[in-house]
């Protein structure tokens, strides 16, 4: 049997939030550590029948990054929903939603001058 282990590392201010987020993991192709600018971490807690979620950001991430890392990450479930459960209904609305998400971002970005 095999261990895989993942590994983050957030530095904080002096008010307690995230001024750097670096991160490793036994399985990437690249050693050691690497920067992000944001961290979404979701576990299923069994005993209570829900989720726990961590989500770090630093603060050089734009509002448009975070948007765009949401968005994305919404994508990637549709994608884990439809793998894991066969359940293309869900998987289908949620890139659905993807979608328009998008539109309106790209229409955001339009009207502000960003992208």
């Amino acid at each position: 049997m095999k261990n895989s282990e993942i590994k983050f590392v957030v530095q904080l201010d002096e008010k307690n939030l995230p001024k750097t987020i670096q991160w490793d993991a036994t399985d990437k192709e690249a050693d050691g550590l690497e920067s992000t600018k944001s961290i979404s971490l979701n576990v299923w807690d069994n005993l209570n029948h829900s989720t726990l979620r961590i989500d770090l950001w630093t603060d050089d991430m734009s509002v448009v990054e975070m948007k765009r890392f949401y968005i994305d990450i919404l994508g990637g479930m549709a994608q884990t929903i439809l793998n894991s459960t066969g359940d293309e209904y869900i998987a289908e609305e949620m890139k659905d939603l993807c979608d328009r998400l998008v539109k309106h971002v790209n229409e955001e970005n339009k009207k502000s001058g960003q992208g």
